[in-house]
């Protein structure tokens, strides 16, 4: 021990290569994470007023851009199924950010109770269910005058495929798909209301490897057991991607633009939970260091939406697949014209056998 402690003493740290190969790694490990990262909404702009509606926006990466979006001066409404979890949300936005009052755009308000209305709000909004969605859209249009921003962040992934949903659909193609598609068109009517409306479809770098034949889109052929979770979840962000390009150009010339982006790889959101990477403790432990390293955390996925909904520049800019907050390309069938114009029209066709919605009528000033 002695002759330990004396060489330690006198070492030299420069007479060693130890300290030389601790800062390379660490300098690697920087610029890797700084790398997959991301970059950063590369604007501050304010969206004062602005109402702005966010699925899934209880945790996760919907949770981070009603935070940013609020602090920019947003009226923000959580759209959620998990209301325990939405209402925390809130608390914490409204707490950080101490939001003021947010009257009710119709209805008046006693004095006495104007401080019961804030900045962000939680409302009820369940995926799985189209008349869920018809029921929400319904008190939106009654309760206010227009919408400037929807962004359909919500999504599920790793769920089982073998079970549908109340309407009878595959879980991912309603929940990421189908549900935001019925939505949009639902509250078209506000959006175009106002004098910049902006959806902004949240797809997956997944979509690059799904598979979608011209005659069946929706996959409706396939059964639902041999549909593997990857392949729908994957299927279901393709054709978010390809319907927001036929939806942007259906409406061209007026004041709403649709534009979809992809938050990339993150952790520590609930899309996780059901990941082969967390089914063990043993597994968790394995991955965790990697998934630090390589994956984003819910505040820079959050940026590109973050950038899509306030950047001024992008006013006149629609159908487009954003990353890292610019415009990227996507894989070959997401670039796909006729097959983008086949799943919006098929897609109609099966909300209208599910629904009795009169957003199809809607549909004829598009």
């Amino acid at each position: 021990m002695e002759k330990v402690s004396k060489v330690l003493e006198n070492a030299d740290p420069f007479q060693t290569w130890w300290p030389v190969v601790i800062a390379v790694i660490v300098g690697i490990v920087v610029t890797i994470r700084t790398i997959m990262g991301g970059q950063r909404c590369p604007n501050d702009n304010h969206i004062k007023d602005h109402i702005v509606i966010i699925t899934g926006a209880g945790s996760g990466v919907g949770f981070e851009i009603a935070k940013i979006l609020a602090a920019r001066g947003g009226r923000i409404i959580l759209a959620c199924r998990n209301m325990e979890a939405a209402d925390k949300a809130a608390a914490i936005i409204k707490r950080e950010l101490q939001c003021v009052g947010l009257p009710n755009v119709k209805n008046n308000l006693d004095e006495s109770n104007s401080n019961d209305k804030f900045f962000v709000e939680v409302r009820y909004l369940d995926l799985r269910s189209f008349d869920s969605v018809s029921r929400f859209a319904r008190k939106i249009l009654a309760e206010f005058e227009r919408v400037d921003i929807l962004i359909n962040n919500a999504g599920i992934i790793f769920d089982k495929t073998h079970t549908k949903t109340v309407d009878g659909f595959e879980q991912h193609l309603q929940v990421n798909y189908l549900s935001h598609f019925l939505l949009t068109h639902l509250l078209m009517p506000h959006l175009q209301k106002s004098p910049m409306g902006r959806v902004i479809n949240v797809s997956a770098h997944a979509h690059a490897s799904a598979k979608m034949d011209v005659s069946d889109t929706l996959n409706s052929a396939i059964h639902a057991d041999k549909f593997h979770v990857r392949d729908a979840f994957a299927h279901s962000k393709l054709a978010v991607l390809l319907s927001t390009r036929y939806l942007a150009k259906a409406l061209k010339g007026t004041s709403v633009t649709v534009n979809c982006c992809t938050p990339g790889l993150v952790r520590g959101t609930s899309h996780l939970r059901n990941s082969p990477l967390m089914s063990a403790f043993c597994i968790k432990v394995m991955t965790m260091p990697w998934m630090w390293l390589f994956m984003k955390n819910p505040f820079e996925g959050a940026q590109c939406a973050v950038h899509l909904a306030t950047e001024k520049q992008l006013r006149n800019i629609s159908g487009e697949y954003f990353n890292d907050c610019n415009i990227a390309v996507s894989s070959e069938l997401g670039q796909n014209s006729d097959l983008a114009e086949q799943l919006y029209m098929q897609t109609l066709a099966a909300l209208k056998q599910k629904t009795k919605s009169d957003f199809y009528l809607k549909q004829k000033h598009i």
